[in-house]
């Protein structure tokens, strides 16, 4: 069983940053690639960015240049840098997990984000 954990996010004002985290349980961190998404209120969940096991990295056109991606196997956690923060980026951030799949299996219960203008 996995278990993920988000933490960090919060209300801030365009241009600042926070550092979202991702906790997870159980064995197959080190191996799964990990993403993190988000949904803003009417809208449909999107792909932020996403981190294989082996530290690869891929982001949203939107998010390039302002977040970033990490993960710490030793921790088992998974992070999500955001700076310059605008409105546009509000919504509840997921993490989740791909192992064997190749899907999208486990997934956190999210972390409400909010930018201010």
């Amino acid at each position: 069983q996995v278990q993920l954990v988000e933490s960090g996010g919060g209300l801030v004002q365009a241009g600042g940053s926070l550092r979202l985290s991702c906790a997870a349980s159980g064995n197959i961190f080190k191996s799964s690639t990990m993403g993190w998404f988000r949904q803003a209120p009417g809208k449909q969940r999107e792909l932020v960015a996403t981190i294989t096991s082996g530290g690869s990295t891929n982001y949203a056109d939107s998010v390039k240049g302002r977040f970033t991606v990490s993960r710490d196997n030793a921790k088992n956690t998974l992070y999500l840098q955001m700076n310059t923060l605008k409105p546009e980026d509000t919504g509840v951030y997921y993490c989740a997990a791909r192992f064997l799949s190749g899907r999208y299996d486990y997934w956190g219960q999210g972390t409400q984000v909010t930018v201010s203008s």
